[in-house]
């Protein structure tokens, strides 16, 4: 074979080899990281850096990739725990927590299994929480307690690089034996609450039945008041024609109450013949010239 066709065959497969290790060097040194992810990079076993998402560099055969982090929200499974409250009820609560990644140098490095790890986390401090509590506490201020659990649990994963955006109760479930008196005890209530609402009624049936009386009462009372004040009033027109006119007008009056009153009586049924006194016919006839008089 050619000595010079020998070298230019070399020499190409010298560029072939230089152009696949510089495809593998480019191929080892950039690293294009997804947005929902972030990269954990070691160097002879150590931490080198964390990528973010983009393009990043990293130096070839030195530099590895070791974790791959989704930096997505994560919610950990439906967990169903036993807790005690203050006053001696036992319940069961079904809870759940959505938490994310911030640091995944933490993460990786300090806790083995995340998601064992808060889930054993949530199951104690829901118990210590739901420990400080009477049921109807429990029951009424689901809300406070879920945030007492929440800052509990943010507190407890901090080292981790975990960072806990919600956590929630969703059902709080009571032992037969509790629902049983619970039972009997909402039937004693709202049997009590009827008994009230009916001695309620009766009582204001009585309230309404004296204020009716008290007014009847009162109009009466104002209408004898309104009759005496009317009789006065005549007494008064009586007395004042008396001073001005003396004598002869109180017997006007009497002699007009006499015809009243034989008129009435001649109204009256049964016999129709009355017999008057001689002295009446002379009051008839006083009055009679007096009425004349007044007239004129």
């Amino acid at each position: 074979m050619d000595p010079q066709a020998t070298d230019m065959l070399s020499g190409n497969v010298i560029y072939l080899l230089g152009a696949i290790l510089l495809i593998v060097v480019i191929f080892k040194g950039i690293r294009i990281v997804p947005q929902s992810q972030k990269y954990v990079v070691e160097r002879f076993g150590r931490l080198r850096a964390v990528l973010g998402p983009g393009i990043n560099f990293i130096m070839p055969f030195l530099d590895r990739v070791a974790h791959k982090v989704s930096i997505l929200e994560r919610q950990l499974p439906t967990a169903s725990q036993d807790a005690i409250t203050r006053d001696n009820v036992l319940l069961q609560v079904d809870t759940s927590v959505f938490y994310r990644i911030l640091e995944p140098e933490k993460t990786v490095y300090r806790i083995r299994d995340v998601d064992a790890a808060i889930a054993t986390t949530v199951a104690g401090i829901v118990r210590a929480e739901i420990g400080k509590m009477d049921l109807d506490e429990v029951q009424a201020n689901r809300a406070g307690l879920i945030d007492a659990i929440k800052a509990a649990v943010e507190d407890a994963v901090n080292d981790w690089g975990i960072e806990v955006t919600r956590a929630e109760i969703l059902d709080v479930n009571l032992d037969q034996a509790t629902r049983d008196a619970m039972l009997q005890q909402l039937n004693a209530e709202r049997a009590r609450r009827a008994q009230v609402t009916e001695a309620e009624g009766k009582r204001r049936a009585v309230e309404l039945a004296a204020d009716a009386e008290l007014y009847a009462a009162e109009q009466a009372a104002k209408a004898r008041r309104i009759q005496a004040e009317a009789e006065a009033y005549a007494t008064e027109v009586v007395a004042g024609a008396i001073r001005e006119h003396g004598i002869e007008a109180a017997r006007y009056q009497v002699a007009l109450k006499q015809v009243e009153a034989l008129d009435a009586l001649g109204k009256g049924e049964g016999n129709k013949t009355v017999i008057l006194p001689a002295q009446a016919l002379e009051a008839f006839a006083d009055a009679f010239r007096m009425f004349r008089g007044e007239g004129r």
